[in-house]
């Protein structure tokens, strides 16, 4: 496999430290969630950052790659064309599912994928067709989760290792949700970082978290603990990786406290020189391998020599289509997983009965943090609507009451409108003039007049106002 380019230390961008962003000290590259811009009208701050020199590299989370149905070609398209607006060197996404087709529900969430041969062939599956749309070579994160999958057939490494063989992505190692994974699944960093292959390392993420009562909550909004730097360094005494970034996606700090865990992450991926006699920090972007003269192709210019070559399958030994499975045999795996992911998801999101198999008790708390989470995003999304209802509390207290009877089908900002449509079917917020700036406000979302008390009366027997 071909050397990745150097990327160095980044940051994830976001708008609310755009600013402080900018003024740090040796930034290398940026990762910008792909969903949050938009190709024709790039934020100033990120044309700013491209102008000194910043790579920035988009990073999806709505593809659901690990999911049963084969990817929109809608969505891969979008991340495609934020790759080559921002002149991307490669795009990144998840090992993970996040929606189902049959019932039609939206996780809101990176949900992990079950570790079986039916699971495993249906990701390679939907890699290769990512890879074939992307105008940019891809690289998979692995994702942390609360819950554990019954009757895994492979250990995470196995798994890793086998979807770089058969597809040729490179991988995005998330050492913090190795960490949560040691933590919530039992799971030991040192055991998949020893099993992976590490020259398909593409880069690093490096993020914080808290645990509750044992559980380990990835965050993003919490300063790196030592546990986290840890596994960073066990890595970095393996391979020298390509680059690092911070992730902060919430209840940020002052500029300050971030340059400080930028410094402190870069003395970990710091080593001493080849000939002993001082630091060497990890080079900045734009600089090579001196066996990679060519590092990434740019945006746009996806050379057949840069992916890695496919290691043949069982399949094509045998003389068969490639991929271990094809046809029929691979429909029904994908029929397979989809049952199991629909159930999973369902009992996390619309109450259904837990299946056979899961820890309940973890079952329940993700289902918490999945409202909590909805709840966050939307008042995020829509930030008039905490106002309207009286504050957060209020605004939260009804948001997790509508949540738990009606599942995100169709992303958040639709949830915003639908939960706004919800409160005027029930005649809320109870103070009329709350009730009209809602109304207000949902009209010139929605473009159309909110239902009348006939309507209301009929949705309400026929069920769907509960």
């Amino acid at each position: 496999m071909k050397p990745m380019a150097r990327l160095g230390v980044g940051i994830g961008w976001r708008p609310e430290i755009a600013e402080a962003v900018e003024r740090l000290e040796h930034l290398d590259w940026v990762e910008v969630v792909a969903e949050n811009v938009c190709p024709g009208h790039l934020p100033e701050s990120l044309l700013r950052l491209r102008e000194r020199g910043v790579r920035v590299v988009p990073h999806g989370v709505s593809l659901g790659l690990g999911g049963a149905d084969r990817p929109d070609p809608a969505k891969l398209a979008a991340l495609g064309e934020r790759a080559v607006a921002l002149g991307a060197p490669l795009v990144t996404e998840h090992i993970a599912f996040v929606r189902t087709s049959s019932p039609v529900l939206e996780a809101g969430h990176l949900l992990p994928v079950p570790r079986t041969r039916d699971a495993l062939d249906v990701l390679c599956e939907n890699v290769r067709i990512a890879q074939d749309a992307l105008p940019v070579p891809l690289a998979l994160e692995n994702i942390a989760a609360l819950v554990s999958w019954p009757g895994e057939e492979l250990t995470e490494a196995r798994f890793l290792t086998e979807l770089v063989e058969r597809t040729g992505v490179r991988l995005l190692v998330d050492v913090a949700n190795l960490h949560t994974n040691r933590v919530n699944r039992g799971e030991d960093p040192s055991a998949v970082l020893d099993g992976i292959p590490l020259e398909a390392l593409a880069y690093v993420h490096v993020a914080g978290g808290v645990e509750r009562d044992g559980v380990w909550h990835d965050t993003h909004a919490h300063p790196v603990p030592p546990v986290v730097l840890d596994v960073l360094a066990a890595l970095r005494e393996r391979v020298d990786p390509p680059g690092v970034l911070l992730e902060r996606d919430d209840d940020f700090p002052a500029e300050a406290e971030l340059a400080a865990e930028l410094a402190r992450i870069r003395e970990v991926v710091t080593v001493t020189g080849a000939d002993g006699t001082g630091p060497a920090r990890v080079a900045p972007a734009g600089t090579e391998p001196p066996d990679d003269p060519g590092g990434i192709p740019a945006a746009g210019v996806r050379a057949d020599a840069e992916a890695a070559p496919r290691a043949q399958d069982p399949a094509e030994e045998a003389g068969g289509e490639p991929g271990v499975r094809g046809g029929a045999a691979l429909d029904a795996a994908r029929t397979r997983v989809g049952i199991g992911q629909a159930a999973l998801l369902s009992a996390l999101v619309a109450g259904t009965p837990v299946p056979e198999g899961f820890d309940r008790q973890r079952i329940r708390v993700q289902a918490r943090a999945l409202a909590a989470k909805r709840a966050s995003v939307v008042a995020k999304v829509a930030p008039e609507l905490p106002g309207i209802l009286g504050g957060p509390g209020p605004y939260r207290e009804a948001f997790l009451g509508y949540a738990r009877r009606r599942p995100m089908t169709s992303g958040y900002r639709r949830d915003a409108l639908d939960f706004a449509e919800h409160l005027l079917i029930q005649d809320l917020p109870a103070d009329p003039a709350a009730r009209r700036r809602l109304t207000a406000w949902w009209r010139d979302r929605a473009g159309a007049r909110p239902p009348g008390r006939l309507v209301r009366w009929a949705r309400a027997l026929t069920g769907r106002a509960a």
